[in-house]
């Protein structure tokens, strides 16, 4: 199966400087591609990349010192939303066709995995419609027209697949229906009968105010490949969804209150008049479909209650067919339920949804009515009687249903991203595909969640929150589910308030053990309760079971990070109480030597530092040393004996992220506030090497270099772009790509949606080398994309030009050197551990001269003089 999209990223040219000598990479496709990606700026010149794997070869890579002849470059994209719009099976329903992202994905039904990816469009799919079959014979055919916002209508054979035909109607498409596929019109012996779509596209408005958008319901000729003339059936405010009768005599949208409704001539043309009418309701109609045998319409709303109106148009239709039914001309005062003159004979209300109906959909026969909403209940109820039965606990809000040719295979699409096959008429689920969690929906919870993401590196997962209160195992290379962990067992209540949020979720560096913190929201005056679960894994991958929970770990105190021992089992979790605790299990043994039997997680030491919150902790490469933020400064320690080692200060504002860079001897840290701030601290002499006032979302080291990468906002982190330069305004951020040592970026990024994203290191499953890995960004709305930041060659495009001006000039020195200057340093041998030279930064460093070792400390002689005059008061003598 094809794994991808197109990707390209612009590049900026690096600030010549005394001190940067290395070369900037670029990711710069050279012919053009099928389609284009939603998490990038659209660069000049793309490369055509299908979905798997893709070896190009380049002639030098990024760095002099990494000088090869040819380098493996992969990117991969995932992370798409599958229920955007309705799947569609195929004549021999074997397969299901799936909206994903900018492209069509195809499932196979037997196996629930992806077989094969249309890929071509270059913005997002919104229809995709499967040609019938005409015959028993033919089910064999697979071909189908697809609709995007790209302004193009595609017709493909997705046996292949292979793309057919393009019809570029230079509108985006945000609905799609053909009639014509399904109503079998009277063959005539002149010419071949065209096929006409019937489209909701975006257009601007022609008054004065250029920058309103209207969207209008047209008519398109997809044999002649244009639009029809003047052929503007309806306008809207925002974006309908087209609905059709199964046999395409009828179609419909929703305005509102309103439901508008045309009938399809027996011959359509390009001339063709079609009659409208209009049934009205109270409330904002939701969903609509249409009976497959007889005048019976189905239509739900905001408050849950479904309408059903009979003999609809039997006045209106029946005139334009010329020839009227006399039981039709009924007076309007006859027809129950009708409201004002609406063309239709009843109108019924059923009400059992306690929410918005999301779902309605008649089964083939139209003997019963499926529909679903927010409280995650399929319910079937018999059309004749009003009778009713459900599917009960399918865990999410449902969206769509989709039945299928073979009437014991259906499809029901949910708002967790997932789309379970059904088995007809028991309603049996027998496969899932699971695409990945989409992000909380309320931005009020989102407030007190720290990251959302956490990566396996070795085995290319990621670790996501889902609203259900559980946590999703997902594969980046597989793009697909692996599994769940239920972090709290509760039923899906929709009209209850969520009153549970999982804050945080944290893997181990080997992907064997999880750790997750929970938070109860207050209620009714009661304060917050605050709960720290291990999971442990079994043998299979993804599989935890639950080892050891913490009731209020660090008393009623949120926790603000938590973090794993690289080789042991061993974790800490810092508080804005004020304190850490380290916790280990099994007596902190390597995490290779551990037995599969289960063991509690104990703590084994808790520290703080001058009752400061604890803003974020992280270990070293060798888990030697421990750090801590203590609000603006941060402390080293000894994880083992807890021993305070040494003290970096100060940040500008509150430090919120940690992180030890690779093979190398620095540490990245970030803060954020009013003055947000990447820093990179030296661990040899404990200051700060350089800094950059930027508002970073995600900090990832590389664990085999010297290298960082970090994401930031252009929005709160001024001066990035050059000011001649002209900027997509739907780039929100940048991932900038460093050598520690270095303060130049070696390369940076663009990217879309980057406030919530995430970013990491992921070993290359595709490469023999260890060594060898991809960056992976996972942005709002977890689309993500895993490529190699080294392996295109430069090229002379710039894109972005990085500006060096919101740099952070260092403030002085730091420690002794602030009173008696540079002092030359030892060179530490190579068993001696760097992290563990003491020095006390500080704004009045006369108070903590004497704490470092004797050894270190200058001579008395020399110390004497400027200690005893800094604590006199200086005067200024005047000579008379």
């Amino acid at each position: 199966p094809q794994l991808g999209h197109s990707f390209s990223f612009p590049r900026c040219q690096i600030p010549e400087g005394p001190k940067t000598s290395k070369k900037r990479s670029e990711l710069q496709p050279k012919t053009p591609p099928p389609s284009a990606p939603s998490l990038f700026l659209p660069p000049a010149r793309h490369r055509h990349r299908r979905r798997s794997v893709d070896l190009v070869s380049s002639p030098s890579s990024l760095c002099s010192s990494r000088a090869r002849t040819s380098v493996i470059v992969i990117m991969i994209r995932g992370g798409r939303n599958y229920v955007s719009s309705p799947p569609v099976f195929s004549n021999d329903s074997k397969r299901l066709l799936v909206c994903a992202g900018n492209s069509v994905a195809v499932f196979s039904t037997d196996t629930g995995l992806q077989v094969a990816s249309l890929d071509g469009h270059g913005a997002l799919v919104t229809a995709v419609i499967v040609v019938p079959a005409t015959s028993p014979g033919s089910k064999i055919l697979c071909f189908c027209w697809t609709a995007s916002l790209d302004g193009t209508i595609r017709y493909w054979d997705f046996a292949v697949p292979e793309l057919i035909r393009t019809v570029d109607i230079k509108l985006p498409v945000h609905s799609m229906v053909i009639p014509s596929l399904f109503n079998k019109p009277v063959q005539t012996r002149e010419k071949a009968v065209k096929v006409f779509a019937y489209i909701s596209v975006e257009v601007k408005d022609a008054s004065e105010d250029k920058s309103k958008v209207l969207f209008q319901v047209r008519k398109c000729n997809l044999t002649d490949a244009r639009l029809v003339g003047g052929a503007v059936l309806a306008e809207t405010k925002k974006p309908e969804i087209i609905t059709m009768s199964s046999c395409g005599e009828l179609f419909g949208v929703r305005r509102k209150h309103k439901l508008d409704i045309w009938k399809v001539p027996s011959t359509d043309s390009g001339h063709a008049v079609l009659k409208k009418i209009t049934l009205h309701h109270t409330k904002a109609i939701t969903v609509m479909a249409f009976h497959p045998t007889q005048r019976i319409l189905a239509a739900g709303d905001v408050t849950g209650r479904i309408m059903i109106w009979t003999g609809f148009g039997d006045k209106t239709f029946a005139m334009a067919d010329g020839h009227v039914n006399e039981s039709s001309m009924i007076m309007d005062e006859e027809n129950p339920g009708v409201r004002d003159s609406d063309d239709a004979e009843s109108c019924t209300t059923w009400h059992w949804h306690p929410a918005q109906v999301n779902l309605l959909s008649f089964s083939s026969d139209g003997a019963y009515l499926l529909s679903g909403g927010k409280e995650g209940v399929l319910v079937v109820w018999q059309v004749d009687t009003g009778k009713k039965k459900f599917l009960p606990r399918i865990g999410s809000p449902l969206l769509h249903f989709t039945d299928s040719p073979d009437p014991s295979i259906s499809s029901i699409s949910c708002a967790d991203n997932q789309i379970h096959l059904v088995k007809r008429p028991s309603m049996e689920i027998m496969k899932s595909i699971s695409g990945i969690k989409l992000p909380y929906s309320d931005p009020e919870i989102s407030k007190v969640m720290s990251s959302g993401a956490s990566f396996d590196q070795n085995a290319g997962l990621v670790a996501l929150r889902t609203e259900s209160y559980a946590v999703q195992l997902y594969s980046l290379f597989d793009d697909r589910g692996i599994s769940e962990v239920q972090v709290y067992e509760r039923n899906h209540q929709p009209v209850d308030e969520v009153t549970i949020v999982v804050t945080s979720v944290v893997l181990s560096p080997d992907g064997s053990i999880l750790c997750t913190s929970e938070v109860r929201l207050p209620e009714e005056g009661m304060g917050n309760l605050i709960c720290l679960k291990f999971w442990s894994s079994k043998s299979k991958v993804g599989d935890f079971s639950l080892s050891t929970i913490v009731y209020e770990p660090h008393r009623d105190a949120v926790i603000s990070a938590i973090a794993f021992h690289p080789i042991r089992r061993m974790a800490v979790s810092s508080s804005f109480g004020g304190d850490f605790k380290i916790w280990i299990s099994n007596n902190g043994v390597p995490m290779k030597e551990e037995s599969q039997a289960n063991s509690g997680w104990i703590c084994h030491a808790a520290g703080s530092y001058k009752k400061k919150p604890m803003t974020a902790a992280a270990f070293s490469p060798d888990g030697s040393v421990l750090a801590v933020a203590a609000e603006t400064v941060i402390t080293l320690w000894d994880p083992d004996k807890n021993l305070l080692l040494a003290v970096i200060g100060e940040a500008i504002t509150p430090i919120v992220t940690l992180s030890f860079v690779g093979n190398s001897d620095h540490l990245v840290s970030a803060s954020w506030g009013l003055k947000p701030q990447l820093a990179v601290w030296s661990l040899l002499n404990l200051s700060i090497c350089w800094s950059y006032r930027l508002h970073v979302e995600a900090i990832a080291s590389s664990p085999n270099s010297s290298s960082f990468a970090a994401l930031i906002l252009l929005s709160e982190s001024a001066g990035v772009y050059d000011s001649n330069e002209k900027s997509d305004k739907t780039v929100d951020g940048l991932i900038l790509l460093f050598d520690s040592a270095e303060p130049n970026p070696v390369a940076v990024w663009s990217v879309k949606k980057a406030r919530g994203g995430a970013l990491a290191f992921i070993r290359n499953q595709f490469s023999d080398q260890a060594a060898q890995t991809l960056l992976a960004y996972m942005n709002a709305d977890h689309e993500y994309v895993l490529f190699d930041p080294y392996g295109k060659e430069s090229d002379e495009l710039n894109v972005i030009r990085w500006r060096s001006e919101n740099r952070i000039e260092e403030a002085g020195n730091f420690g002794y050197a602030s009173l008696y200057g540079e002092l030359l340093s030892p060179i530490p041998s190579r068993k001696q551990t760097p992290w563990t030279v003491p020095s006390f930064p500080s704004e009045r460093p006369w108070e903590t001269i004497f704490s470092g070792p004797s050894h270190n400390l200058p001579p008395l002689t020399l110390l004497c003089g400027p200690f005893l005059e800094a604590l006199l008061e200086k005067r200024t003598t005047v000579v008379q």
